[in-house]
């Protein structure tokens, strides 16, 4: 059999055909990083499908895909090397990683301090944050959740005794009703949807009343897998951020967009607008000076040295922790273009 002589013309054939494969073939020549989320779809994750819907990742070589929720903590799958990155509540990051799960904050979702105390407005005995002693608080079943309110109230000179009563997310509408007097929640989520439903609430700042300020919300790998992946982590944080900045920049798009990739769960466009409204006027995702995704270091030094001081980091025995760890080793800004 005489070998096939391809002429130059047929050269150029093949390779402007190579061009327009299927996307399912091309789809083959990206690098797979895999995401998972804390919580079902909300607003704080609006970056990521913003990212992998409008192309952001794909343009950075990344064929990402987002995990569905699911029982396994997001944090628990980064560490245990499911999932190549993971959003991370701060707490449940800080005690992961001091336990020595392999854990390590990459991106700041929020630059701030997202939850606050609240209770019903029309409480007008309720004016500072010692009225809270002896009443009864509708909360989520965790020691940070007693240590935060503890502080607030001895804070402002209180005792810091107050009743507790477990309900989980039945907690909101439990305040609602009045069968508890105060609980936490996320002002950019159900603060906002209980604004909208028109409840009238007050509520008391953490940072205001002795709590340090923190990134609630956080971005984090493995350090093995930053380590063998360095050019996949940084292409993935850098799309990362595009996708956080375009949101912010776009917000009815970017609503649109992360309904439209989870059209069965989000079906309250009101809310979901109001709340990416909400992150974006308190300079939530992006602050004041301009900074998005960027960790500081002090809040990371600040909330780790309360989290220690109020015994919430325990080491893998379960034995609290009496000495600061090196915080520094916890974050990396190094994934993201200028930094």
């Amino acid at each position: 059999m005489k070998p096939i002589v391809l002429t130059r013309r047929s050269t150029l054939a093949l390779a402007l055909a190579s061009l327009v494969l299927p996307a399912h073939l091309r789809a083959q020549e990206l690098r797979k990083v895999t995401v998972a989320l804390d919580w079902t779809p909300n607003t704080n994750h609006i970056g990521l499908f913003v990212a992998r819907d409008k192309g952001f990742y794909r343009e950075a070589g990344l064929d990402v895909e987002i995990l569905p929720y699911s029982d396994t903590s997001s944090g628990t799958l980064v560490a245990n090397h499911v999932a190549n990155f993971g959003i991370l509540s701060a707490i449940g990051f800080f005690s992961q990683r001091a336990a020595g799960a392999d854990l390590v904050a990459t991106y700041a979702v929020v630059q701030t301090e997202t939850g606050r105390l609240v209770f019903n407005a029309d409480r007008a005995e309720i004016r500072r944050p010692k009225d809270l002693d002896g009443l009864t608080y509708g909360g989520f079943g965790s020691a940070w959740e007693n240590a935060l309110i503890g502080s607030i109230i001895r804070h402002d000179g209180g005792e810091g005794k107050f009743e507790t009563v477990t309900l989980g997310t039945s907690a909101y509408q439990a305040l609602a009703n009045g069968a508890v007097d105060f609980t936490l929640e996320v002002y950019t989520w159900e603060g906002v949807k209980a604004e909208l439903e028109g409840e009238k609430q007050r509520a008391f700042r953490y940072a205001d009343y002795g709590v340090p300020d923190e990134h609630t919300t956080l971005i984090g790998s493995s350090s093995a897998y930053l380590d063998k992946n360095p050019d996949d982590a940084r292409a993935f944080m850098v799309a990362t951020r595009r996708g956080y900045a375009f949101a912010v920049d776009h917000p009815d798009e970017a609503t649109d967009l992360l309904i439209a990739a989870n059209s069965a769960a989000m079906t309250d466009r009101a809310l979901i607008r109001a709340s990416l409204g909400a992150l974006i006027e308190g300079n939530y995702l992006r602050d004041s000076r301009g900074a998005i995704g960027t960790i500081d270091p002090a809040k990371i030094k600040a909330m780790g040295s309360y989290l220690v001081s109020k015994g919430i980091l325990k080491d893998s025995d379960g034995t609290a922790l009496t000495e600061n760890p090196d915080f520094s080793t916890y974050f990396t800004n190094g994934f993201m273009d200028g930094d």
